[in-house]
């Protein structure tokens, strides 16, 4: 990847504001691991169900894990384009967030379902 400094220097408020969402995706990905690793690791075992902390806790590690990754690489495109003067590029980021937090969801609906009925 590029370090962004093709075209012009764009009004620093904007680069300002580009580096800020990238920080903010950054934590986000950074929350999400600390979750992962928390339901793992603190999470009282599901009776019945020994598997259940992982199957909640790898998909959000994974997930802070590429909103990371993503978050770097949309701040990239976004000073490429800011340095060109373009639109900025649609991101993916928000819908992939959103579809894995809700995968998690019906998963921990169903692990918890799971559990009381073993239990």
């Amino acid at each position: 990847m590029g370090d962004g400094k093709e075209g012009a220097e764009p009004d620093v408020r904007f680069t300002f504001a580009n580096e800020r969402t990238f920080l903010a995706w950054s934590r986000t990905g950074l929350a999400l691991v600390v979750a992962g690793l928390a339901i793992a690791q603190l999470l009282p075992p599901f009776p019945g169900v020994p598997w259940g902390r992982h199957l909640l806790a790898v998909p959000l590690i994974v997930l802070g894990g590429a909103v990371a990754v993503a978050g770097y690489a949309e701040w990239g495109r976004n000073q490429r384009a800011l340095r060109r003067g373009a639109p900025l590029p649609p991101s993916a980021l928000p819908r992939l967030l959103a579809g894995v937090i809700t995968l998690v969801a019906f998963l921990a609906a169903g692990v918890v379902t799971l559990s009381a009925v073993l239990a």
